[in-house]
């Protein structure tokens, strides 16, 4: 029986921020052109990077009531008596945010009634293909963009799907509507919906307690390890910094490593309060599902109640089975002077999980495009109940003054419909799905370069059209503001003109600990130091840079030479620092995220 699942219970300053290179403030990269009523391209180079959404962008100070996210009895549960004021401050921010979403977000879980016929919208998609068929060709030029796949959902029907260019940046086969790409964080809108489905088996309920669920998750904040629920998870709203500990995915620790590391962060905001974008939560949610499965891992959970009764044959979730398939793309990571083909790794982005593992086309998307459009419905299957599909869609946090976020869902209003949409840059590929309930229409982009926020561009100028919005040149723009963000990555590792002496290395060696890397050996190695990680073997070149402070890049040794290739968070700053008896026993490691992490010798 289908139930909505009621309730049982209730940095210090860093050297540079990477964020800021590429946002230098909200304010100066989202203001809409006065010709769009729609997303403009700064607001896309605001909300994307890698294989999530960056949310480098100035977010609203308000918070999000829990008691508008669970059923009504179970409100007053969720805060403690003692800290009675907490519940004062949430209600007011409520206040705010029925307001903000009563005005620019409304809720798009129930679709309005369609002012068009389905009909009407199949002929609306197939007036302006032409249009679209062209914008695309000249992005993709722009871009150098190998290759592209496209669909588009009108109804309950596919009625536009094609392949542009090829698989592989050094040609050959082109790309078709079965040709296979990774699709990063649009794997989490299915990480959602596993979650629901959980629920309508009484599996999970939305207000569960994470810590009740695995009675090993700790944050540092203890009144938040208790208070974290299932319905947290995926609201990006955790008060933990973005991207937080990504770096240690990407060095191949395993998922217990990963999920217990959170212990060790610093909160950065209060909870629930303030958006920032986190891979590792979604993590921690793939296993909770699995477990309430009764499954070995999420994937299986994937394919037993979602790939298998949607037909998705060609999806599959790891690195064999994207090499295995024969019609693939094959990835590339974009620099202004074009884009550079990388090899595949099976650490990212399978290391995450539900977080961004699943490879898949445009004929599989538009099968789960048509379920999201269904309202959880499939060829007159019931796979997910209308009510907890849903719940996945509710505006959690403010993600900006535009537009806010569900579960694996952006939200944003349009004069012209209500748009659901979510990016995935799985570091060598690119895609973008938006759906629009209330007009019936979903689209599907998947591309094989990245680190461009292309799919983004070309994805909310094709919604323009559909909805008759104003059109921007989101493409023109987005190049310009990706190659200027290229730029200053750059100037940011340029050794300095006149650098400060550094100190003799001889003595920066040793043994170092830090309690989410563990033990680290520093070696000489020539005029620079080896940082040896040693529970992955990972290791870091750290060469002098200015005084004290090192550059620290990741070494092409083992699986890491495919990372290196990707150049996503392979370098950053190591500054050696002194601690109270003034000897150079403390080691401070800045990444390419912003975040830093102490290590103290031994």
């Amino acid at each position: 029986m289908e139930q909505l699942g009621k309730p049982r219970h209730l940095w210090e300053d860093r050297i540079e921020r990477t964020g800021s290179e590429r946002i230098k403030s909200f304010d100066s990269c989202f203001p809409l052109p006065e010709d769009s009523a729609f997303f403009s391209s700064r607001f896309a180079l605001c909300v994307s990077h890698r294989i999530v959404f960056s949310p480098f962008m100035k977010p609203f100070t308000v918070a999000s009531s829990v008691a508008s996210r669970v059923p009504p009895q179970s409100a007053a549960e969720i805060f403690r008596p003692k800290v009675y004021y907490r519940v004062l401050v949430v209600f007011l921010s409520f206040l705010t945010i029925v307001a903000l979403t009563t005005v620019n977000l409304p809720d798009i879980a129930t679709a309005a009634e369609p002012s068009k016929t389905e009909a009407a919208m199949e002929d609306r998609v197939k007036a302006v293909i032409p249009e679209i068929e062209a914008y695309t060709a000249s992005g993709m030029k722009a871009f150098d963009v190998p290759g592209l796949a496209m669909g588009i959902v009108a109804g309950d029907k596919l009625v536009y799907a094609r392949g542009f260019g090829v698989r592989s940046k050094a040609g050959g086969a082109p790309v078709d509507t079965r040709t296979i790409f990774q699709i990063g964080s649009t794997t989490k809108a299915f990480l959602a919906a596993t979650e629901a489905i959980m629920v309508d088996r009484g599996k999970l309920r939305w207000d569960d307690r994470v810590v009740d669920l695995d009675p090993a998750f700790q944050l540092k904040d203890p009144w938040v390890t208790r208070e974290f629920r299932v319905f947290d998870l995926l609201a990006q709203r955790s008060s933990l910094p973005t991207f937080v500990n990504d770096m240690l995915a990407m060095y191949n620790f395993d998922d217990a490593a990963l999920i217990r590391s959170l212990r060790n962060v610093e909160p950065v905001s209060s909870f629930r309060t303030t958006f920032a974008y986190t891979n590792i939560t979604h993590l921690l949610a793939s296993h909770i599902v699995a477990k309430a499965a009764g499954a070995p891992d999420w994937n299986a959970v994937l394919q037993k109640e979602l790939l298998d009764p949607l037909g998705m044959k060609d999806s599959t979730y790891t690195v064999e089975g994207i090499q295995a398939a024969p019609d693939h793309a094959n990835g590339s990571r974009w620099t202004p002077q074009g884009s550079i083909e990388v090899p595949f790794t099976p650490i990212f982005p399978y290391h995450l999980g539900g977080a961004g593992d699943i490879n898949t086309n445009v004929e599989d998307m538009a099968r789960w495009i048509r379920l999201q459009l269904g309202n959880g419905a499939f060829e007159g299957h019931r796979i997910v109940s209308p009510e907890n599909l849903a719940y996945t869609r509710r505006p959690m946090v403010a993600a900006s003054d535009q537009a806010s976020y569900a579960m694996g869902w952006y939200v944003y209003a349009t004069p012209n419909g209500n748009i659901l949409w979510h990016d995935g840059d799985a570091l060598s590929f690119g895609s973008f799905v938006g759906l629009v309930p209330d007009r019936n229409v979903g689209i599907v982009i998947l591309t094989n370069t990245t680190d461009n926020l292309f799919q983004i561009a070309l994805g909310m100028w094709i919604l323009d059209r559909i909805l008759g919005n104003p059109k921007v040149d989101h493409v023109a723009k987005n190049r310009e503001l990706a190659k200027a963000g290229f730029e200053t990555k750059a100037k940011r590792f340029a050794k300095p003109s006149n650098p400060r002496p550094f100190p003799p290395l001889a003595p920066l060696t040793g043994r170092f600990v830090n309690p989410s890397f563990g033990h680290a050996e520093i070696t000489p190695q020539g005029d620079a130091l080896v940082m040896d990680i040693q529970a992955t073997r990972a290791q870091l070149k750290l060469e002098p840079w200015d005084g004290s402070v090192f550059t620290a890049t990741l070494m092409p040794t083992g699986p890491f030479g495919p990372i290196v290739d990707l150049d996503f968070m392979t370098r950053g700053f190591a500054q050696f620092q002194m601690d109270k008896d003034g000897k150079l026993n403390l080691l401070r490691l800045s990444t390419e995220d912003g975040q830093a992490y102490e290590f103290t010798r031994e």
